[in-house]
């Protein structure tokens, strides 16, 4: 198989996983937010904060070193494997220890069997986080989906049975617990990678040393992202927190698993050609062009069609979240550009360059966390957009020198797409004030959105959308060679 054909299988495979899943854990979502309410959500976003942070440490970068390495073997992935075993079990037992101290920080002694209960998913962690990267660095993303898929499945049939016979937060702490358990066992089962007796700390510091740049910029990402909700949790009531949350839950669900198809991707293929800089710069720039190209659409229909989504799927109780889920909506739609830039600097081997654009970013973040934190939790979502938008220009920054590549060059690639995505969001907006019902308007919105930006795209020959057939087109007929005798 060419490579075109493999980045383009693996790439449908690794969406099907990620959207059959989140799919799957959206419509239990919905089930369990009437269920439960905004209370119930704050309070498990809490205990989220904590447990998303320890979890970086989980990986500690090396799932990446271990891709972008060339010459990588079973003693490598061996050592990464008992290393990451070791780390969880150690943070776990910090995490059951410190269970109390965090409840009393936030004054609910009610959080410290959910946090108990929740960190456990770092042992899992631990176990599987190896063979996502073997998978990954062979492009075999085949069995995640079936990993994934039956994981998800049965966790909603825990979790909707839990909550419908009164387990409360347990219901949702018991859904994640069940996924990642059987997501890990059927990797296991249909991954053919297994440890050998060997540990190498040579190995493990050779490794390291690419791989602790990542880990701290991914600490500092994910410290920074979940101290909003920490503040929030902090200084405003649960029902606040649950409102953010539930704002960034539908653009995340979309955005970020089409993020992660395109990484998990993009990574391994990038890193095989790190020493031709012109291929390198042709897939970050294709990337950015097909990315903003499905994903920008997607996220002006979704702050269009916000109000009566919320109130159909969700009840009247969660309309506070309506200006959450539309500010979410811009951030995310310019995610994968970031995206493409930081890919294209971590498969060059620049995981130094990596770590300082983190700390410059998150520098401006915090500066507009402690000036917005003093008006309002509104406030605090608007300010997102500004660390958006500074975020886009320095992480394309080293590439305007390393692939020659510029910001301006980048805006200019998705110029088309921003113009298209803008007119169907507005053309559909108007649409929700003729009045009708929720689930009427939506009807008319959605399918209307979907003709008015490809209908456009396909009047101006749009060279995005030309591409894109092209790849189905090539995955349909790979497929049926496959299964002609």
């Amino acid at each position: 198989m060419n490579q075109k054909k493999r980045v383009a299988s693996n790439f449908i495979w690794r969406l099907l996983e990620r959207f059959g899943a989140q799919g799957v854990s959206f419509i239990v979502s919905i089930i369990l937010a009437r269920r439960l309410g905004p209370e119930v959500y704050g309070l498990v976003a809490k205990v989220i904060v904590f447990t998303s942070i320890v979890e970086v440490f989980v990986n500690c970068g090396l799932n990446d070193a271990l891709i972008q390495k060339k010459d990588a073997d079973d003693l490598d992935f061996s050592t990464v494997f008992y290393f990451n075993i070791f780390m969880c079990l150690t943070l776990y037992g910090i995490m059951f220890l410190a269970a109390p101290l965090v409840a009393q920080i936030y004054h609910e002694p009610a959080l410290i069997g959910p946090f108990r209960g929740l960190s456990l998913i770092l042992v899992f962690g631990g176990i599987k986080n190896v063979q996502v990267a073997y998978v990954s660095r062979h492009l075999i993303f085949r069995h995640f989906f079936f990993a994934t898929l039956i994981g998800t499945i049965t966790a909603a049939v825990v979790g909707i049975w839990m909550v419908f016979n009164g387990y409360g937060v347990w219901a949702l702490i018991v859904q994640n617990l069940v996924n990642t358990t059987i997501d890990t066992l059927i990797l296991w089962i249909t991954v053919r990678w297994r440890p050998i007796k060997a540990f190498s700390l040579k190995r493990l510091k050779e490794l390291f040393s690419y791989a602790w740049k990542l880990l701290v910029s991914s600490l500092v990402d994910t410290v920074f992202r979940r101290l909003n909700q920490l503040v929030i949790g902090l200084k405003y009531a649960n029902e606040d927190l649950a409102y953010y949350n539930k704002g960034d839950t539908m653009p995340s669900l979309l955005v970020t698993n089409l993020n992660a198809s395109m990484n998990s991707v993009l990574l391994p293929v990038m890193s095989e050609a790190q020493e031709q800089r012109e291929r390198v710069r042709a897939m970050t720039r294709r990337s950015i062009r097909m990315s903003t190209f499905v994903i920008m659409p997607m996220m002006a229909g979704l702050a269009a069609i916000a109000q009566p989504t919320v109130r159909l799927l969700l009840g009247e109780a969660w309309m506070p979240s309506v200006p959450f889920l539309q500010i979410f909506s811009f951030i995310y739609a310019f995610y994968s550009l970031d995206t493409a830039n930081l890919n294209a600097i971590k498969a060059l081997g620049r995981s130094d360059l990596f770590l300082k654009l983190e700390i410059i970013k998150k520098t401006f973040g915090i500066l507009t966390l402690l000036v917005t934190v003093q008006i309002s939790v509104l406030a605090m979502a608007l300010g997102g957009i500004f660390t958006c938008i500074t975020g886009q220009i320095i992480n394309a920054w080293p590439n305007k020198r390393l692939l020659s590549y510029s910001y301006r060059e980048q805006l200019k690639d998705m110029l088309p797409n921003i113009s298209l995505s803008l007119l169907m969001g507005a053309l559909v907006w108007v649409v929700q004030f003729l009045s009708l019902p929720d689930l009427i308007t939506l009807l008319i919105q959605i399918p209307l959105g979907l003709m008015i930006y490809a209908g456009t795209a396909w009047m101006i020959k749009s060279e995005n959308l030309n591409y894109f057939l092209s790849v189905l087109r090539r995955e349909k007929k790979s497929k049926e060679e496959e299964v002609r005798p």
